[in-house]
């Protein structure tokens, strides 16, 4: 076996509340050491030694992916102001293009498709490209598009880039008439920009020092960056700022957000100001613990219409109330309610139209979509009919998008299950007619009746019932065990929803099972699945992933070997807390951008996103509780001398969210205290925190990760066929 590099200790310690933090590898984290970065390409090399054996399966698994994919195709066409934009992949080529053609019928919503997709060629006729976005890639080892937004007279385009992976973006703005670029460059922006509705300005979003958005400015056309003028602070360390324009564009809007308490300002273009921060009104102002977001509907009434603002909020309930408001500053005891809150029904988002409303919900674990058609008579029929948009699968997400025109009478939505690739449909609100506009294709003959997907429920503390989401092969099933490859989340209310994957299907035709651990701390069963995973009940994420992990054993599954875990950024920390706390329970672990060294991180006020994670974690400088609660779970403080699962890690030097130096402290501590330890480190070095660009990159680095996994399954040299395992999981010296 190769030896691993051994990380020298280099001793120093912090006192918190009369107890000292001793860390022999906090010098990691200094980014431009040479001997940090020598350190770093060492764990590669040591990798790809570990892994060599590997190289032949890796390299399959990227050709599985390939072959099983469409590479030269386009997405269906979206419609605003007059054109259908796409996008289009070519074989061959990483990132792929933006495009758009006229639209020729004003009264027909039906996308056009094109008779045949050829690289060389226009995919409709008409075609007019707005970005190439292999020709901005060139020359740079990482790309990222940040946004790509058409301004409101249809001429100009504004997007910007990020070719380090740090989501620090440059805008640029290119005229749509000529092909040229103007000469307006505003850089280090946080994401994209937004268009006033006379295409004369650009808002955008910059970040303090430890990358929190905080500064919303505008930017006039045909002027410097330094010109620019601030419309809006955000002082308070825990908010950060967005801003945008409504789908009607009639307001500016700017969002003011901590994890538990928001705040709007709204501008009315009807009415606009001379200076930058003129105009401006606080709808309502914040409230801690009141979370609410704002959209601008028209509502009928019995003499004709009126303007008013959709708040759905968390004032009246956990699961949020959908209220009206008038279009002005109104504080909350004036909101009308138009969807009550009920208790396991959680309201998540509302997307305003000319005739209806769409609302985004979920209820029992799955997503729903709940139109509200709005009526002629107004008042408190506004509303004549409300009712959800129906699919029989067993376990599904759907969600709408692409729907940037106010006026649209077409609802477009996307639909997947476990089995079911991605499909687009769009939905007549007139007709009540759902017509499948496109099904991702998967290549190779693949037929998702060779499937079988299903909702478990595992019990964990106290009795509860945690759901699990799984898909198999089902001749794989049907011989009995099988290895699981079980992944999980846990945080921020983010909601792990069953999901179609092509890279997957290698893992699945080999024999293995995939399952989501919807654990406490996402959103999967409403607001009260968040609550009891967060702050101090942080470790329920833990018990329910590793009851989830033991269940599937206990009911005939699989076998503790054969359940490799995976989870990324704070699903890494779940993976680093569970590694700790059930080491027999996993016969292998993968941590992406692992937030393992949670403790250190959010006791340093000065690095990135700390201050603004206090509502998720606790703020462990300040509270002596909170300090003793992390200390209990967080990964990194809690490697023992114990016998671990096989763990690989991986992460990315530029990451600004989850720093490389996490999972690099992580391992050295493992390798020096766990017995018989093996683990190993990969690391990006032109990467940020989702990993490399481009999609043939992205396919090595996941082929990477899938052969790993297959490897601690056993089925490293099964054939791609719904293969069974007859033994214990093999693991190689």
């Amino acid at each position: 076996m190769p030896q691993p590099p051994v990380a020298p200790k280099k001793p120093s310690s912090k006192t918190f509340h009369g107890k000292v933090r001793s860390d022999d590898y906090e010098w990691l984290r200094q980014k431009d050491d040479p001997e940090v970065l020598a350190y770093l390409e060492a764990e590669n090399a040591y990798t790809q030694e570990r892994t060599a054996h590997l190289a032949d399966l890796r390299q399959r698994i990227f050709e599985e992916i390939r072959s099983r994919t469409l590479e030269t195709d386009l997405s269906v066409p979206t419609r605003a102001r007059g054109y259908w934009y796409y996008g289009r992949s070519f074989e061959g080529k990483e990132y792929g293009a933006s495009c758009r053609v006229k639209v020729s019928d004003e009264s027909d919503w039906t996308p056009p498709t094109p008779a045949d997709v050829a690289p060389d060629q226009p995919a409709l006729p008409g075609e007019e490209l707005l970005l190439d976005l292999d020709a901005l890639a060139e020359g740079h080892e990482f790309f990222s598009l940040g946004g790509n937004a058409v301004s409101p007279s249809t001429t100009l385009l504004a997007y910007s880039t990020d070719v380090v992976g740090d989501e620090r973006y440059t805008v640029r703005v290119k005229d749509l008439t000529t092909g040229e670029l103007l000469p307006d460059v505003i850089e280090n922006v946080h994401g994209g920009a937004t268009w006033d509705r006379a295409s004369e300005w650009l808002y955008y979003t910059t970040a303090d020092e430890s990358w929190r958005a905080d500064k919303i400015w505008r930017h006039r056309l045909g002027t410097t960056q330094d010109q620019d003028e601030l419309v809006f602070h955000e002082s308070d360390e825990r908010f950060w700022v967005g801003v945008g324009r409504s789908r009607s564009d009639r307001f500016m809007i700017i969002a003011s957000g901590a994890k538990i308490t928001s705040e709007y300002r709204f501008l009315d273009l009807d009415a606009p100001q001379d200076s930058a921060q003129a105009g401006w009104q606080v709808f309502a102002p914040r409230e801690e613990g009141v979370e609410y977001s704002l959209e601008h509907a028209v509502l009928p009434t019995p003499t004709g219409q009126t303007d008013v603002f959709l708040v759905m909020h968390n004032a009246s309930g956990p699961d949020f109330e959908l209220a009206t408001a008038p279009v002005a500053p109104t504080p909350r005891a004036e909101w009308t309610p138009l969807i009550e809150h009920t208790a396991g029904v959680r309201l998540e988002d509302v997307d305003a139209f000319a005739g209806h409303l769409v609302v985004h919900q979920r209820s029992e674990g799955l997503t729903q979509l709940r139109i509200l058609e709005l009526g002629a008579e107004g008042g408190a029929r506004a509303i004549k009919d409300d009712y959800l948009v129906g699919f029989e699968d067993e376990l599904y997400t759907i969600g709408s998008g692409g729907n940037p025109s106010f006026d649209t009478p077409v609802v477009r939505l996307g639909y997947t299950t476990m089995r079911i690739p991605s499909s687009v449909y769009d939905y007549d609100v007139r007709t009540r007619e759902l017509t499948l506009l496109k099904r991702s294709p998967v290549l190779g003959g693949y037929d998702p009746d060779d499937y079988e997907e299903h909702r478990l429920w595992a019990a964990s503390e106290g009795g509860v019932q945690v759901p699990i989401s799984i898909v198999v092969r089902k001749d794989a099933r049907q011989r009995g065990i099988v290895p699981v490859h079980l992944y999980g989340y846990g945080s921020y209310e983010a909601s792990m929803d069953p999901y179609f994957s092509v890279a997957r299907l290698s893992v699945l035709d080999r024999g293995a099972a995939f399952a989501i651990a919807h654990v406490r701390g996402g959103g999967e069963m409403g607001r009260h699945w968040y609550d009891d995973g967060k702050l101090l009940h942080k470790q329920h994420t833990f018990s329910d992933f590793i009851a989830c992990a033991r269940h599937l054993v206990e009911v005939g599954w699989t076998r503790p070997e054969l359940v490799v875990a995976e989870g990324a950024s704070a699903g890494g920390l779940l993976m680093g807390a569970v590694a700790n706390q059930a080491p027999d329970a996993f016969g292998g672990i993968v941590a992406g951008v692992p937030f393992v060294d949670a403790l250190t991180t959010m006791l340093d006020a000065t690095l990135p996103l700390t201050v603004t994670e206090y509502d998720e974690w606790g703020n462990p400088e300040a509270d002596p509780a909170v300090f003793d609660y992390m200390s209990s779970y967080d990964p990194y403080t809690n490697v023992a001398a114990q016998k671990y699962p096989p763990i690989l890690a991986e992460t990315s030097l530029n990451d600004t969210r989850v720093l490389y130096v996490e999972p690099a402290k992580w391992v050295a501590k493992l390798r020096a205290l766990a017995t018989e330890p093996d683990v190993i480190l990969k690391t990006e070095m032109s990467a940020g925190h989702g990993g490399v660009s481009g999609r043939y990159k992205a396919w090595h680095d996941r082929a990477f990760s899938l052969a790993w996994i297959l490897d601690r399954m056993g089925l490293s040299d099964a054939a791609p066929s719904g293969a069974v395992v007859s033994g214990a999981a093999r693991v190689d010296a």
